[in-house]
């Protein structure tokens, strides 16, 4: 068990709490896997639930390697029992989708069908699980650009938290980052190529994507503005 209540704190501070009546949406990312970004923003979406006034959303937008439902589901101790499986979506539109779309029988299946949720803390906190499972012999999903599904969701969320997949094996995260509400990059000191960190960001920032700071998991010391945590500050949205 990873206890970042106090570091998802700060970032909360950090952030501030959204602007508008309608949710936003955060996206977590980071250069290389393996350095943090489920266990952060599984963190973030868990504190933050425990005060918002609206439901948290933690989408699992790891289309390959679904892992966030489970790791809640693992942990009712600090998440709760989880409550039963309903559709992810308020609107019949999906984040992603399926090509072609038509099951192993031929018959059509809408993308929002591959795609569930379950409620912990209480229904505080929401997750989303995408079944990949349930795919038919070549059939293939991709993460939609034009989608309703953020938008709709926005509307029942105080915040959505997106988690994807590392840059180095996927490009998911410069589809999503002109759709998100602030984008956060999560480093872990001592991983990986500076380099590849930067040209992320630019790479984000030039797909229309707003970057609004970064994360240092397991940091010893804080570069630029500093917090009295282990994490870097980030302006707020």
């Amino acid at each position: 068990m990873v206890d970042l209540t106090r570091e998802m704190a700060d970032l909360m501070s950090a952030l501030g709490r959204p602007q508008s009546k309608k949710g936003r949406a955060l996206m977590f990312v980071s250069a290389y896997g393996g350095e943090g970004v489920s266990t952060v923003a599984r963190e973030y979406a868990r504190c933050e639930a425990a005060f918002a006034k609206k439901p948290i959303w933690l989408v699992d937008a790891d289309l390959a390697a679904q892992g966030q439902m489970q790791a809640l589901t693992n942990d009712p101790e600090r998440f709760g029992q989880p409550g039963a499986l309903s559709l992810a979506t308020p609107d019949g539109s999906a984040f992603f989708t399926i090509t072609p779309e038509t099951n192993a029988q031929g018959e059509a299946v809408r993308d929002a069908d591959y795609v569930v949720s379950r409620p912990f803390l209480g229904r505080h906190l929401w997750v989303t699980r995408f079944r990949h499972k349930n795919l038919a012999r070549g059939q293939r999903a991709r993460i939609a650009p034009q989608t309703t599904y953020w938008q709709a969701l926005r509307q029942h969320a105080q915040t959505i938290i997106v988690d994807v997949p590392a840059a180095d094996r996927s490009g998911a995260a410069l589809q999503l980052a002109p759709l998100m509400d602030g984008v956060i990059l999560v480093v872990s000191e001592g991983e990986g190529d500076i380099q590849a960190r930067v040209d992320l960001k630019n790479d984000i920032e030039q797909v229309g994507g707003r970057f609004v700071g970064m994360v240092y998991n397991n940091a010893s010391r804080i570069v630029g503005n500093a917090t009295r945590r282990p994490l870097g500050r980030l302006a707020g949205l």
